[in-house]
């Protein structure tokens, strides 16, 4: 009998999870994703220098004020598309650039993310953690319906 009822709340548990599995992974990407913008563009994020530093070393051409305020809305945006119904294409679009970029500083700015060999800094870690940020980002897009007319079909 204990056992019946250990099943029933696990099956209980599991579909509550389904049920709220994708709006709560949305608005976690949202959060993230605008908060971390926002802080960009007030000057208040942990993460400029380091974006200033990864400038200066791959187009030190561009104005750091200017481009950190473009980097913060770009970040805002991906955060509002993951909330927008359909918006989450454009989001994951947006996304792999974005990745792209932020990841970089592992290899371009090693002495700035790494203490050494698999040990890194505070700021690698926070570039690590994207690996969560990836797997959620999958997770949303393995769940889309593909689309059922494509322009080149007319």
């Amino acid at each position: 009998m204990a056992s019946y009822k250990i099943t029933l709340l696990d099956r209980a548990i599991i579909n509550h999870l389904k049920q709220y599995q994708g709006p709560i992974t949305r608005l976690a990407l949202f959060i993230v994703y605008f908060w971390f913008g926002v802080l960009k563009i007030f000057g208040t994020s942990p993460a400029n220098p380091l974006v200033e530093a990864l400038l200066e070393r791959t187009v030190s051409s561009l104005s750091f004020p200017t481009f950190i305020i473009f980097f913060g809305l770009y970040e805002m945006l991906i955060g509002v598309l993951w909330l927008i119904p359909k918006g989450e294409r454009i989001a994951i679009a947006l996304l792999i650039p974005h990745l792209f970029m932020i990841i970089s500083p592992l290899i371009l700015l090693p002495s700035l993310t790494w203490h050494g060999l698999f040990i890194p800094t505070l700021e690698g870690q926070y570039i690590i953690k994207n690996v969560v940020i990836i797997a959620l980002a999958m997770t949303i897009g393995a769940k889309l319906e593909p689309f059922k007319h494509h322009w080149w079909q007319r």
